[in-house]
């Protein structure tokens, strides 16, 4: 009973502020749904209080819209997007890529240094036997390799 109360009393409050003409809508509804309708109103009323519509934001950034129509603010927004978009577009014209192969090659040549170590130290005397810790040099050069590929890496 307290729930229909509410529940009419609601609709009633809402057909008061939104008009006569929704009231037969309103009185079907849930209050849920009421309330979602009430949220919707006040979002696109919101528009209003900067005073330039949603539309015309989007618009602008889209760059569909009539440039003599628009404020002094809105054309420079347009202009600085232009220009970053062209400046982005020339630096990524100068950059040069890597072929390939150049990654796996400095990532194979780490990773080998790294077993060759790891043998060593695990056997004493393999991966190439008779040269004792010269082992440990080979491997660690090896990563070194891989290493200063890093930093021609583009």
């Amino acid at each position: 009973m307290a729930e229909q109360e509410l529940h009419e009393t609601d609709a009633q409050a809402q057909e008061s502020w939104q008009g006569n003409e929704s009231g037969a809508q309103l009185a079907t509804e849930t209050p849920s749904e009421q309330h979602t309708e009430s949220e919707t109103t006040k979002k696109s009323s919101g528009d209003d209080d900067f005073g330039v519509s949603i539309d015309k934001v989007e618009a602008v950034l889209n760059a569909n819209v009539d440039k003599s129509a628009l404020t002094p603010q809105m054309k420079r927004m347009i202009q600085r997007q232009d220009d970053n978009t062209k400046r982005v577009e020339e630096s990524i014209k100068g950059t040069k890529a890597n072929p390939g192969w150049f990654v796996p090659v400095f990532c194979a040549f780490m990773i080998l240094g790294l077993i060759w170590c790891a043998t060593y130290y695990l056997t004493g005397k393999y991966p190439i036997p008779n040269i004792n810790s010269w082992n440990l040099a080979i491997g660690f050069s090896l990563v070194m390799v891989g290493f200063l590929m890093t930093m021609w890496w583009r």
